[in-house]
């Protein structure tokens, strides 16, 4: 292969702000270090937790490189010393810590996983955040399995969309929630069993109706502050709670009698400060168990645009109006 370059272009913003500072930068292509692999990357998804390190809110484990983005697809380029599964040519996309959103990018060998045959790069490049996040929250934490029910807030996030096709594929019923009619009904084409409007109906109210009073076995949580009692209530005997995030804040006030008479679990987790051996056990459950189904056609990548890094700045813009229906992916080149 042709020798390397030694500068690319990325977006790596100098200080916090509004989606103005995503601006194209030059800065040196980085070395594959022991365990890693360099990734030419191709496409790169957009997360929220994107939107918040560039608000500041969102401080980056040690060591993190500065330039943003954590997920990619593309194709390996160079290998570091100790790496036996991969070799340059390799097509995969990878959950990284960050520095995805440059042309070049280092991933732990690890939490690399094959683009499915047959899918874009462009739409691989959406899925490690998301199913990393969902499979070890909901499946794994949460304990979710074949004939439970399940309630997902942010239901045509990417998050929703990946916990909606995950629950089908794997036989549970799943419940979203979404902001506008018009979202709801994007989410039951998805696949969910129900989809209740936060803004007009009281999700907690529905659960019950939708459950004869039973309600769910698993509430996988992004949301926090005020919803943490109305996710509490909206649970079964021997429920668990998971929380990812708090996008209404992370205090709340808890009723323990409901949680003791219940049975109930509460748990959370977050994904980006975890060591490189959980997350490559991750990957290695998710190649094992889920990467089978894209291939079956039990699941697929749902894109919402595609934009160039040029735009990205467009890319925070569309994420944090919220009228996206799955990923967001930026494009190299």
């Amino acid at each position: 292969m042709s020798k390397l370059p030694e500068t690319m272009t990325a977006i790596d913003p100098d200080a916090p702000g509004g989606p103005e500072v995503l601006v194209a930068v030059t800065r040196p292509v980085p070395v594959a270090g022991a365990g890693e692999v360099l990734v030419r990357v191709h496409a790169a998804g957009v997360n929220r937790p994107d939107v918040l390190q560039r608000l500041g809110l969102y401080p980056m484990p040690p060591g993190t490189p500065t330039i943003m983005g954590l997920e990619i697809a593309g194709e390996i380029v160079a290998v570091g010393d100790g790496v036996a599964r991969w070799t340059v040519g390799d097509k995969v996309c990878a959950l990284v810590a960050g520095g995805g959103y440059g042309e070049y990018c280092v991933a732990p060998a690890g939490q690399c996983l094959p683009v499915p045959a047959g899918m874009r790069f462009e739409d691989a490049a959406g899925l490690p955040e998301t199913y990393f996040t969902v499979w070890s929250n909901l499946f794994q934490r949460g304990g979710a399995k074949a004939g439970e029910s399940v309630l997902v807030h942010g239901g045509t996030s990417g998050i929703g969309v990946t916990a909606i096709l995950l629950c089908k594929a794997f036989g549970l019923s799943v419940f979203v929630t979404a902001g506008s009619d018009e979202k709801c009904a994007a989410a039951r084409a998805l696949g969910a069993d129900a989809a209740i409007n936060y803004k007009t109906q009281d999700f907690a109210e529905e659960v019950g109706k939708l459950t004869d009073g039973r309600g769910v076995d698993v509430v996988l949580d992004m949301v926090g502050g005020d919803y943490i009692a109305k996710n509490i209530a909206s649970l079964a005997e021997d429920g668990r709670h998971v929380s990812i995030a708090f996008q209404r804040g992370p205090r709340a006030e808890v009723d323990f009698s409901a949680v003791m008479r219940r049975r109930l679990v509460l748990t959370g987790s977050t994904l980006r400060p975890r060591p490189v051996a959980f997350k490559a056990a991750i990957a290695a459950e998710l190649e094992a168990l889920v990467w089978p189904k894209f291939a079956e056609g039990a699941l697929q990548p749902v894109t919402d645009c595609v934009l160039p890094l040029a735009d990205a700045a467009d890319a925070h813009r569309r994420m944090e109006a919220g009228t996206h229906v799955g990923k967001i992916i930026l494009r190299m080149g």
